[in-house]
This record gives C-alpha cells, structure tokens and sequence, in this order.
C-alpha cells in the first residue's frame, strides 16, 4: 500500500483521508481524526485491519466513518476483494455493520467482521446523490398494450457521483435538461461518427422535439455522463419491459437498458468507455435494487461497442433483426457485475 493511500470525497459531499504511517492505518473525515487501525496483514486480495482507537463520535458517525473508510480501501486498490476487520471490545459496533450489510461475520472468528467489495458496492449513499428512502412500490400499469410495474419518477439534476483513483478524475451522470443541455445535444448528433450510429442528424428544432419526448417517456431516462463536470456523454436509460427490445428475450420486470454514446472526442478511447461504462451499469442497478439485468442492443456490426462491453461483463447471447437494424442482444447480470466486475 501507498503511504498515502487516499483522498475522496463522497457524494454527501464529506472528504474522507486515509494514511498509512508503518502499519498503522490512520483516518480522517473532514480534517478531524476519527480511528486508527494496525495493518496485520496485506494479502494481494485480502487485508487484515485491527482496530485500535476509535474517536469520541456518536455511534451513528462511527457507522458512517468505517463504511466511508471500506469504501475508500477498496477504491485504492482495484486488486482487494475483502476487508478482514478485527473489533475486539466493539461489539455494538460490529452488530451495526453486519445489520446494515456492510460487512458480515468471520465464520472463524467471533470478534471479526469481513467487509466484501461485492457487498460495499451495493450501499447507495455511497454513490447515488439523491438514493430514494425505499423502493417503489410495486403496482402494475399498462402502456400500449404491455402490463409493467408503475416506474418512480424520474430524479432531476445530478444522480450518481464516484471518483476514480487510477485517472484522477470524478464521474458523474445527471438527468438531461431539455432546455439547456439542447445546444450539447444536437452539436454531437450532427457529427457524422454519431450520426451514423443514432441516425438523428437534424436541426435544433427536431432535436429540441426529440428531447421533450424522451424526458416526458415514464420508461426513459436521458442522462448526461461528465468527467469533473464536463458533459462528454448521452446516456438513454430505459425500462425493458416496455420497451421494443422486450419481445426479443426474457425480459423482467425491473430489467434497465441503455443507449449509448460519447459526443466529446477529447473524451474517447478504451480507458475512458473502461471508465464510464461500468459505473453506468452501476448506476442502473443501484438505482434499484430489483433489477436483474443490464441490456443495450448495439448494431450487430459495431464490434468496437461489443467488445468494450464484454470487457465490461456483458454477454452476447445472439443476434436478432429489429425493423431498423441487426443487433447484438447484450445482457449483463447483476450478479455477475457486483462479484466480478464492479471495480
């Protein structure tokens, strides 16, 4: 590990600092030093922390501190799978993190807890800027003729937020404004790399029409993906189910899809897509916890896109005609994402 391991600020806008003094594992929010833990032993996938000292906050702080500081190791180091914490003399403590599923019990051990990536990854205040209380509750609708569940209004201004250590930069996505993101909009469908993907080169007026659509759809979701709050990207979330793509698989109810594209050039390349679109992915299956899969449906040719998504966990299970196009049917499971791809 790094003397300094990192610095990160949450969504709740709080600046988490870890330090790593010998084999001491020091932690700091805002300024102020909250615990201190020894280093016992640093496996490549696995670390073993002990805790020491723990500063005079209120139960409800020390929770959040612990899970900011999980969050923060396992952003540090892309290779770490668990996070063994011994909390001898904590046993109040240890019963609220496994309550809360940040952790779970050492079978071997009685006063230790195993804190897993799998599971961290899966704590919405953590990433989503406005998470929801609860789910939405479950009521059925019909729409042209396709029985879904009622979907929850859609969230205005910034929703996701994660910073990412190895590029030094923060990601974010936000709902699309169909008034002032309208000039970003329509400058990257008329460049002839998107157009020829989107086929909606045109002017502002239609995009402008296009954009009140989509906004008004209760099954879309258009969002802005932005690198230190630049717009580099247009994002159109979507529920499956009723969607077009729903007769050409077994769709479920809470299943999302996607639409992709990245409009700035300066933003392009692998290291960028192996940025954004695994958090995209996160967003949707955070945003609620129901959904089993992730779908996109790229044309059958764009073996670029298919490939920077098998990267991403994706699977291709065939190859189907819409009217339009042949596509590539990709889904991604949220079990395989949350053990085995969500860095």
């Amino acid at each position: 590990m790094n003397p300094s391991i990192l610095k990160q600020t949450l969504p709740n806008s709080r600046h988490v600092d870890l330090k790593l003094v010998e084999a001491e594992l020091q932690i700091t929010v805002d300024g102020q030093h909250i615990a201190q833990f020894q280093l016992t032993s640093s496996p490549e996938s696995v670390v073993a922390l002990q805790l020491i000292d723990i500063g005079t906050v209120d139960h409800v702080t020390s929770i959040t501190v612990l899970v900011a500081a999980f969050h923060a190791l396992f952003d540090s180091q892309p290779q770490l799978l668990e996070i063994v914490l011994s909390l001898a003399g904590y046993g109040e403590l240890m019963a609220a993190l496994v309550e809360i599923g940040a952790a779970t019990r050492s079978g071997e051990l009685s006063e230790s807890i195993v804190s897993r990536r799998s599971m961290l990854r899966q704590m919405v205040e953590l990433y989503l800027s406005q998470p929801r209380a609860c789910a939405f509750p479950l009521h059925y609708s019909i729409t042209d003729g396709k029985r879904h569940p009622l979907r929850a209004p859609v969230t205005v201004d910034e929703v996701y937020r994660r910073h990412l250590p190895e590029q030094n930069l923060t990601l974010s996505f936000r709902t699309v404004d169909p008034e002032t993101d309208l000039e970003t909009f329509h400058a990257w469908h008329n460049k002839p790399r998107v157009s020829a993907f989107w086929e909606l080169e045109g002017s502002k007026d239609m995009h402008s029409e296009y954009l009140q659509k989509v906004t008004a759809d209760a099954h879309m979701h258009p969002v802005f993906g932005c690198f230190n709050g630049e717009p580099f990207g247009y994002f159109e979330i979507y529920w499956a189910k009723e969607d077009r793509i729903a007769p050409y698989y077994e769709v479920d109810d809470y299943d999302r899809g996607v639409h992709m594209l990245v409009g700035e050039e300066r933003w392009r390349g692998p290291q960028r897509v192996a940025a954004w679109l695994p958090s995209l992915a996160h967003f949707m299956f955070l945003d609620d916890p129901r959904t089993r899969h992730v779908v996109a449906e790229p044309r059958a040719d764009n073996a670029k896109m298919i490939g920077y998504m098998q990267q991403a966990g994706f699977c291709k299970p065939k190859e189907f005609d819409f009217p339009h196009k042949r596509a590539a049917l990709m889904m991604l499971s949220r079990e395989a994402f949350f053990d085995q791809f969500c860095v």
